[in-house]
């Protein structure tokens, strides 16, 4: 038992991040509305951004801010990922922004947000 602890606590971020990333692709493959769909592809994005976020973090780092005693690059927290997460945070609000008003003007058109509904009618109309 205390191996599987061990192995959590050094690797269960890790673990919860995968699990969100493959929910978040079966709810895009297994939902019929186009909303459920954008809101899978946010929890992909989600647990991308939190994996290299976790990815970055050292044990015993501090933020990298010079302070008396510290001298050596092994004691800070390398700022990149922490800095390129930021910018994938505001393209990822970017998209859903986007995504959303796409969403409105199909519902607006067919009257629904729903996959089978929009292609029927889409049909209907040729």
């Amino acid at each position: 038992m205390t191996e599987v602890n061990a192995f959590l606590s050094e690797r269960g971020i890790y673990m919860l991040t995968i699990i969100l990333f493959f929910l978040g692709i079966l709810g895009m493959i297994t939902c019929g509305n186009y909303m459920k769909k954008l809101m899978c592809m946010n929890i992909m994005q989600v647990s991308v951004i939190f994996f290299f976020l976790c990815l970055g973090q050292k044990i015993g780092g501090t933020i990298p801010v010079a302070a008396d005693g510290l001298f050596d690059s092994d004691d800070y927290v390398n700022p990149l990922p922490h800095a390129l997460m930021l910018t994938a945070i505001v393209v990822s609000l970017g998209t859903t922004g986007v995504g959303l008003a796409l969403l409105m003007r199909i519902e607006d058109k067919y009257g629904s947000l729903e996959e089978e509904e929009i292609i029927r009618k889409e049909k209907e109309d040729e």
